[in-house]
């Protein structure tokens, strides 16, 4: 073979190389982006569960407590807040106020023992506290996908490919604010 004809090969190879690097790096961010975007979909499920059930939590607890006219303002404001929000930011800080209102909710329970017997009320609950821990759950498998994607897209080489292609970190779910305050009991 000729010189020159060597030289292209490999300067071929090299290039088909490179663009099946390239390929796959591509590949790979579609990849992780898909998940975090399954993952923030199945917070997103959980969250209208939740949205669902509150509702019916309301209607129970306005039959013991019908002159708490207030909490139920917030409740009602706060979920058509939630199912008003269109990005994950949005989404995330209208939670927020939702897991205010409902904490406010259930602590007006403590107010009234009938309620707390209340046959619908208890089921209320329990599949309040079951969508909450799934809630818990689906924030956490989101973050995870969060980080994998945060982290490989800071990554070098990946970092190359993620700015052309516009690819951008994603934000993690965090707790509300007081989350980390030592809830107050009392008998």
């Amino acid at each position: 073979m000729k010189r020159g004809t060597i030289v292209l090969l490999v300067v071929l190879g090299v290039i088909a190389i490179l663009v099946l690097g390239v390929i796959s790096g591509y590949n790979k961010l579609v990849d992780l982006e898909t998940e975090v975007d399954a993952k923030w979909a199945q917070v997103e499920n959980v969250l209208q569960r939740r949205a669902d059930l509150i509702p019916n939590l309301v209607e129970t607890v306005k039959g013991y407590a019908s002159h708490e006219h207030e909490i139920f303002t917030e409740i009602a404001n706060a979920r058509g807040r939630l199912l008003g929000a269109r990005t994950p930011e949005e989404q995330i800080e209208a939670n927020q106020g939702l897991d205010s209102a409902i904490g406010r909710l259930l602590a007006i329970s403590e107010n009234y023992p009938a309620l707390k017997a209340d046959g619908s009320f208890i089921r209320l609950q329990d599949e309040l506290a079951s969508t909450e821990n799934k809630i818990a759950t689906e924030r956490m498998r989101y973050n995870e996908a969060v980080r994998d994607w945060n982290r490989t897209i800071k990554q070098f080489p990946t970092v190359l490919l993620a700015s052309l292609f516009g690819k951008e970190a994603r934000a993690y779910f965090e707790a509300s604010e007081g989350a980390r305050d030592v809830p107050q009991v009392s008998f």
